[in-house]
């Protein structure tokens, strides 16, 4: 049988033998999340004073077919003058044979305070998964099944909420994005059970800082433990410095998955270009090349705004 076709029926062994297992880690994983908070945490809507729209894409662990590829596009901003902010995200990502696309809405409220601001935000959407079992290529070798006669698709609402506290420089969120147990079954019995798998509840943690090391250089280092039942708790330690308030650089650690370089652009007040190399530290290294991160963020700026600095470090 061909390398290809080993490689595809990897997944696939992957996802039907271990796939609850999977499922609980289905919500994809930034490493430029201190960016793109909104991903993870709905309290962050309207935190940065301004109306911003973010773009990210993500590929995987190049070099294996079937990894995961994932692609994100969010709006974010208060109303007015008032304590509320509103967001709206939609998500694609695929992995092997499955693909889960979806759409969010985002409601915060944001307390006040002297020199900081305590928000509560909670979310509600929609995504669709598809687990394309008709498409998996067995080779002139493979025997058919019926296991692969046809597509499971399913639509699984849910909603999340969350916590986050920031001053200028520093910042503190905890959040639960999906708050539902959904379970993914279909209508034909696999290995004798219609069940395949389950979402389970994921907690964020995160917090950052910036320390001021001279008039033009700062250094901001962000944390983030991520929790799911069926996993190891997952720690992201990232720093990175800034230059001028223009330029950044970055090196962060995710346990027992990679090491990360960053980058960083202020093009202009309203436009900052981003990019994530990723280095697996695991046994994956024989088999990649690496993951590759991309983010594009266009702030709609007020003319003469006082905050427009804030968004560059939070």
């Amino acid at each position: 049988m061909k390398l290809r076709t080993i490689k595809k029926l990897f997944f696939v062994l992957m996802f039907l033998a271990f796939g609850q297992n999977i499922f609980a880690q289905q919500d994809a994983m930034y490493t430029q999340y201190m960016f793109n908070t909104l991903a993870i945490n709905p309290a962050y809507a309207g935190s940065r004073d301004l109306i911003s729209a973010t773009a990210l894409a993500r590929k995987q662990w190049v070099g294996i077919d079937g990894a995961p590829q994932t692609q994100t596009i969010s709006i974010d901003g208060p109303i007015g003058d008032s304590k509320v902010g509103l967001g709206l995200q939609a998500f694609n990502d695929k992995i092997g044979i499955t693909q889960t696309t979806g759409i969010y809405g985002t409601y915060a409220y944001r307390l006040m305070m002297e020199n900081s601001t305590l928000a509560f935000g909670i979310q509600g959407g929609v995504s669709r998964f598809c687990a394309n079992y008709a498409g998996v290529d067995l080779g002139s070798d493979g025997l058919p099944d019926a296991a692969y006669s046809d597509n499971v698709t399913k639509f699984l609402p849910n909603f999340g909420a969350g916590i986050y506290f920031n001053t200028d420089k520093f910042y503190a969120g905890l959040s639960a994005p999906h708050l539902l147990n959904n379970s993914l079954n279909t209508g034909q019995k696999l290995a004798g059970d219609k069940f395949i798998a389950r979402q389970y509840i994921h907690l964020f943690f995160t917090a950052g800082y910036v320390f001021d090391l001279s008039e033009n250089i700062k250094l901001k280092p962000n944390l983030l433990l991520k929790g799911v039942r069926g996993a190891p708790l997952e720690a992201d330690i990232n720093a990175n410095v800034w230059l001028y308030d223009l330029f950044s650089v970055g090196v962060s650690y995710r346990t027992e998955a990679d090491i990360s370089f960053l980058t960083e652009i202020q093009i202009n007040k309203n436009i900052r270009l981003g990019y994530a190399y990723d280095a697996s530290t695991t046994g994956l290294i024989k088999y990649n090349s690496g993951s590759h991160e991309i983010m594009l963020r266009y702030n709609f700026a007020k003319e003469n705004s006082r905050t427009i600095l804030n968004p560059r470090y939070f």
